[in-house]
């Protein structure tokens, strides 16, 4: 059965994206709908964040169609778009300044821009931006200069951030990297009770690691060399078999309760 457009936030039909004569991606065929919260997996290479790049309307494919809230790529403004979708990367918190501070962080995605400059905010834009921080359990840190904080706590940073302007989709690439195994697990749970709000937006995460998927995601999409290996609910689709075909390794795949474990198999 047909499912009506407008109740997907990503439709992708037949999308393809190179750059010269490599493809980044390869016939992909990608449907999200609003309350589904998916992780996207694979090895280096495998196409994930050009994937996400697409979902964020940050890049156009070079073959096949991509529609964003109901809109399509290419037909649309995306400077419009973009409110609409949270995005978190290294790629853009790598671009904040150092001394900016972090409530001015959080509140100036409501203009889309990194930090404060001309623009006038109100107690509800501050204490939004306030209520996110205490939510990330950094709160405190609201007057503290970005430069000055833990990759964790630059991490949930950010991610309060991209929930700044009630966003209908929030994509997420590779939110754990880089953190210690105390950092990811605070960071795992936070994204799980986000994850479980029914009230939350569909949600996108790109990992190379099955334990970092937060309990509460029920999708999820397995790509490797720009292709999809399997797609579907996360029960059904994330297997010992699909992950091996997706890493190139025979791999072992164990669940402890809602969390994920694989290592090579010996």
């Amino acid at each position: 059965m047909d499912i009506d457009v407008t109740d997907l936030v990503v439709r992708m039909d037949s999308v393809g994206v190179r750059r010269g004569r490599t493809a980044l991606l390869q016939d992909v065929d990608w449907r999200v709908e609003l309350d589904e919260r998916w992780v996207v997996l694979g090895p280096n290479g495998a196409g994930k964040t050009t994937l996400l790049r697409l979902a964020g309307a940050e890049l156009h494919p070079t073959t096949g169609s991509v529609h964003l809230l109901g809109e399509r790529m290419g037909r649309t403004d995306v400077f419009e778009l973009r409110p609409r979708i949270g995005f978190c990367s290294a790629a853009l918190a790598n671009r904040v300044p150092a001394e900016e501070k972090v409530r001015d962080l959080v509140v100036s995605a409501g203009y889309a821009v990194l930090g404060r400059w001309r623009e006038e905010y109100d107690a509800l834009d501050t204490g939004r931006a306030d209520e996110l921080l205490g939510a990330m359990g950094i709160a405190h840190l609201g007057e503290r200069a970005f430069g000055t904080l833990s990759e964790g706590e630059r991490k949930r940073t950010m991610i309060a951030r991209s929930l700044m302007t009630d966003p209908e989709m929030l994509l997420l690439d590779e939110p754990a990297a880089g953190l210690d195994l105390g950092g990811r697990e605070d960071l795992v749970a936070r994204l799980s009770a986000l994850a479980m709000d029914p009230d939350a937006p569909a949600m996108v995460l790109v990992t190379h690691h099955v334990e970092e998927i937060p309990p509460g995601f029920t999708h999820a999409l397995l790509l490797r060399g720009g292709g999809v290996v399997a797609q579907g609910l996360l029960e059904e689709v994330l297997t010992a078999e699909t992950l091996s075909a997706t890493f190139g390794q025979d791999l072992e795949l164990q669940r402890a309760g809602d969390r994920f474990f694989a290592r090579r198999r010996v």
